[in-house]
């Protein structure tokens, strides 16, 4: 049983398997209809349960048509429908009954304290669909998508992120980690990642720098990632907020300082943080980001069933 929870807990020779899988599943379905099964249903008579704490669009539907495109089945729950939401139950109950109805468990949660209780007593495995320091599904699909355009691994690009230092930043920067990519990290400086985060890079990685300037960290890369400024549960200052990052907002004249040839990519939803023109050019390929999610799920899925090869 392997759990799925952050990318710098797991090895670089098991995510790049994930990857790997994914891209020859990819490739099996082509002439495959959405709800057809993969050949040999690999987690056939399995279940995954999912439970949302958050609102979500692509985790639940990817996660959705990845454990049934395996031949698997799903439950989606959200917290306030059990009596965890009801704070009636313990979560160490809640975790012991989850694991005897299903096979697997997908949280997405506001808690990463909730995240660590569930996996010290659930006996099948976790995956994370997203929390307050992580977002490891989404990066390692986007790592999955950034490979397939360019055609070359990510360790030969410059990678960019120009936002907020949120979940999808920390697990971008536990990947650069992993994979040996040049990130630049665009940011205002009062919202730079946390110290803690800053010494985890210290101390693993010099491949890794931060600019207050967008145009500098811009400079030269092959892909611009970025997210939603704003995001549903911000409990700061928004309008504040909105004015530190007003220089930052991702314009063709921001594109223009990356290299020619450089991709966008969003993990949407998507904000005021990019212009229309970006969002909806040449340059961007969200769509194909947000599709590949369920592509590189069904391989995590595998990964924690234990059945990926």
């Amino acid at each position: 049983m392997k759990h799925f929870i952050n990318l710098k807990d797991i090895s670089k020779t098991d995510l790049r398997k994930i990857i790997t899988d994914a891209k020859r599943r990819k490739n099996l379905r082509k002439k495959l209809n959405t709800l057809e099964i993969d050949k040999g249903s690999p987690l056939k008579g399995k279940m995954l349960v999912q439970m949302f704490e958050k609102a979500s669009s692509r985790t639940r539907i990817s996660f959705y048509l990845a454990i049934k495109q395996l031949g698997g089945g799903t439950l989606t729950l959200r917290s306030n429908e059990l009596h965890l939401g009801q704070g009636g139950e313990s979560i160490a109950d809640t975790a012991k009954i989850l694991s005897t109805y299903g096979d697997g468990f997908m949280f997405r949660t506001d808690s990463d304290k909730k995240v660590e209780i569930f996996k010290k007593y659930l006996t099948i495995p976790i995956i994370n669909g997203l929390s307050p320091s992580s977002h490891p599904t989404q990066v390692l699909s986007d790592i999955f998508t950034v490979e397939e355009i360019k055609k070359k691994p990510i360790s030969k690009l410059k990678i960019c992120w120009i936002g907020d230092s949120n979940n999808v930043l920390s697990s971008l920067i536990e990947a650069s980690v992993k994979f040996s990519f040049k990130l630049n990290i665009g940011c205002p400086k009062k919202y730079e990642p946390t110290n803690h985060i800053k010494s985890w890079i210290k101390k693993y990685s010099k491949i890794i720098d931060i600019y207050n300037d967008p145009k500098k960290a811009a400079k030269g890369a092959d892909v611009i990632f970025s997210d939603k400024v704003i995001s549903m549960h911000d409990k700061g200052n928004k309008k504040k907020k909105i004015q530190f990052f007003k220089k930052f907002k991702i314009n063709k004249k921001l594109i223009n300082s990356a290299k020619k040839n450089c991709i966008f990519l969003h993990c949407l939803p998507r904000g005021n943080e990019v212009d229309e023109e970006v969002f909806l050019g040449k340059n961007s390929h969200v769509w194909q980001q947000a599709l590949n999610r369920v592509h590189v799920q069904k391989s995590i899925l595998l990964y924690c069933f234990g059945k990926l090869r």
